[in-house]
């Protein structure tokens, strides 16, 4: 009997309501992408304000930025056309569709928003959206914004639905200064951060590791 190969976690973004109290969607990479960059942008202060105690301070955390691009195919769920009726008929539109009304308001809010606006109402506020997580392990879960989302599909079948596509996705994650604070948003911005320093704590280093005895 042959060694167990691990079972492998998929990536992937859970949707929760506005206040972020309850799971609406779960949109899981059909892939995990071989690489994901981070970005981090420090927020310092100005260093030209004549202040050099200004030089030392952070204003808030940093903003990172995360990118990675997805494949989605359907040739396997096509060798099964019996189990996989979507996929014959749509290709990989359910997918595809999936990430890209994350960017929208929900028709019945935009037509409930046009009824109001009809009506002489001044003023419409922004719809709510719903509080985008970034899953990657249990132990990276993030409130994030999506900043882009671009596809290129690769593969059609003979009613021109695509049946591969790259997806390349670029994310904003949200800090405790983004997030109102007593949020569920707030919280795991806060618990990401922690999650850091207690990883941090983990890479134990002294002077005599850069050579040195004691600073000059």
């Amino acid at each position: 009997m042959g060694p167990i190969s691990p079972k492998v976690v998929r990536g992937g973004l859970v949707l929760l309501d506005p206040e972020g109290k309850a799971v609406l969607r779960v949109i899981a990479l059909q892939y995990n992408p071989d690489t994901l960059t981070r970005t981090l942008q420090v927020r310092n202060t100005a260093t030209d304000s004549g202040d050099r105690l200004e030089a030392t301070r952070l204003k808030g955390p940093p903003i990172e930025m995360i990118k990675l691009e997805a494949e989605i195919d359907a040739a396997d769920q096509l060798e099964k056309p019996g189990e996989n009726r979507d996929a014959l008929s749509l290709g990989i539109l359910p997918e595809l569709a999936a990430l890209e009304t994350v960017l929208t308001p929900a028709s019945a809010d935009l037509q409930a928003a046009q009824r109001l606006a009809q009506t002489g109402t001044l003023e419409i506020l922004p719809l709510p959206s719903p509080l985008v997580l970034f899953v990657w392990g249990a132990r990276r879960v993030l409130p994030v914004r999506i900043i882009d989302l671009s596809v290129v599909e690769e593969a059609f079948d003979p009613a021109l639905n695509p049946i591969r596509a790259r997806v390349s996705l670029g994310l904003r994650v949200l800090s405790s200064d983004d997030l109102a604070p007593g949020t569920r948003g707030s919280g795991l911005a806060f618990a990401a951060l922690q999650n850091k320093e207690q990883w941090a704590r983990r890479q134990p280093s002294t002077l005599q590791t850069l050579g040195l005895r004691s600073l000059p």
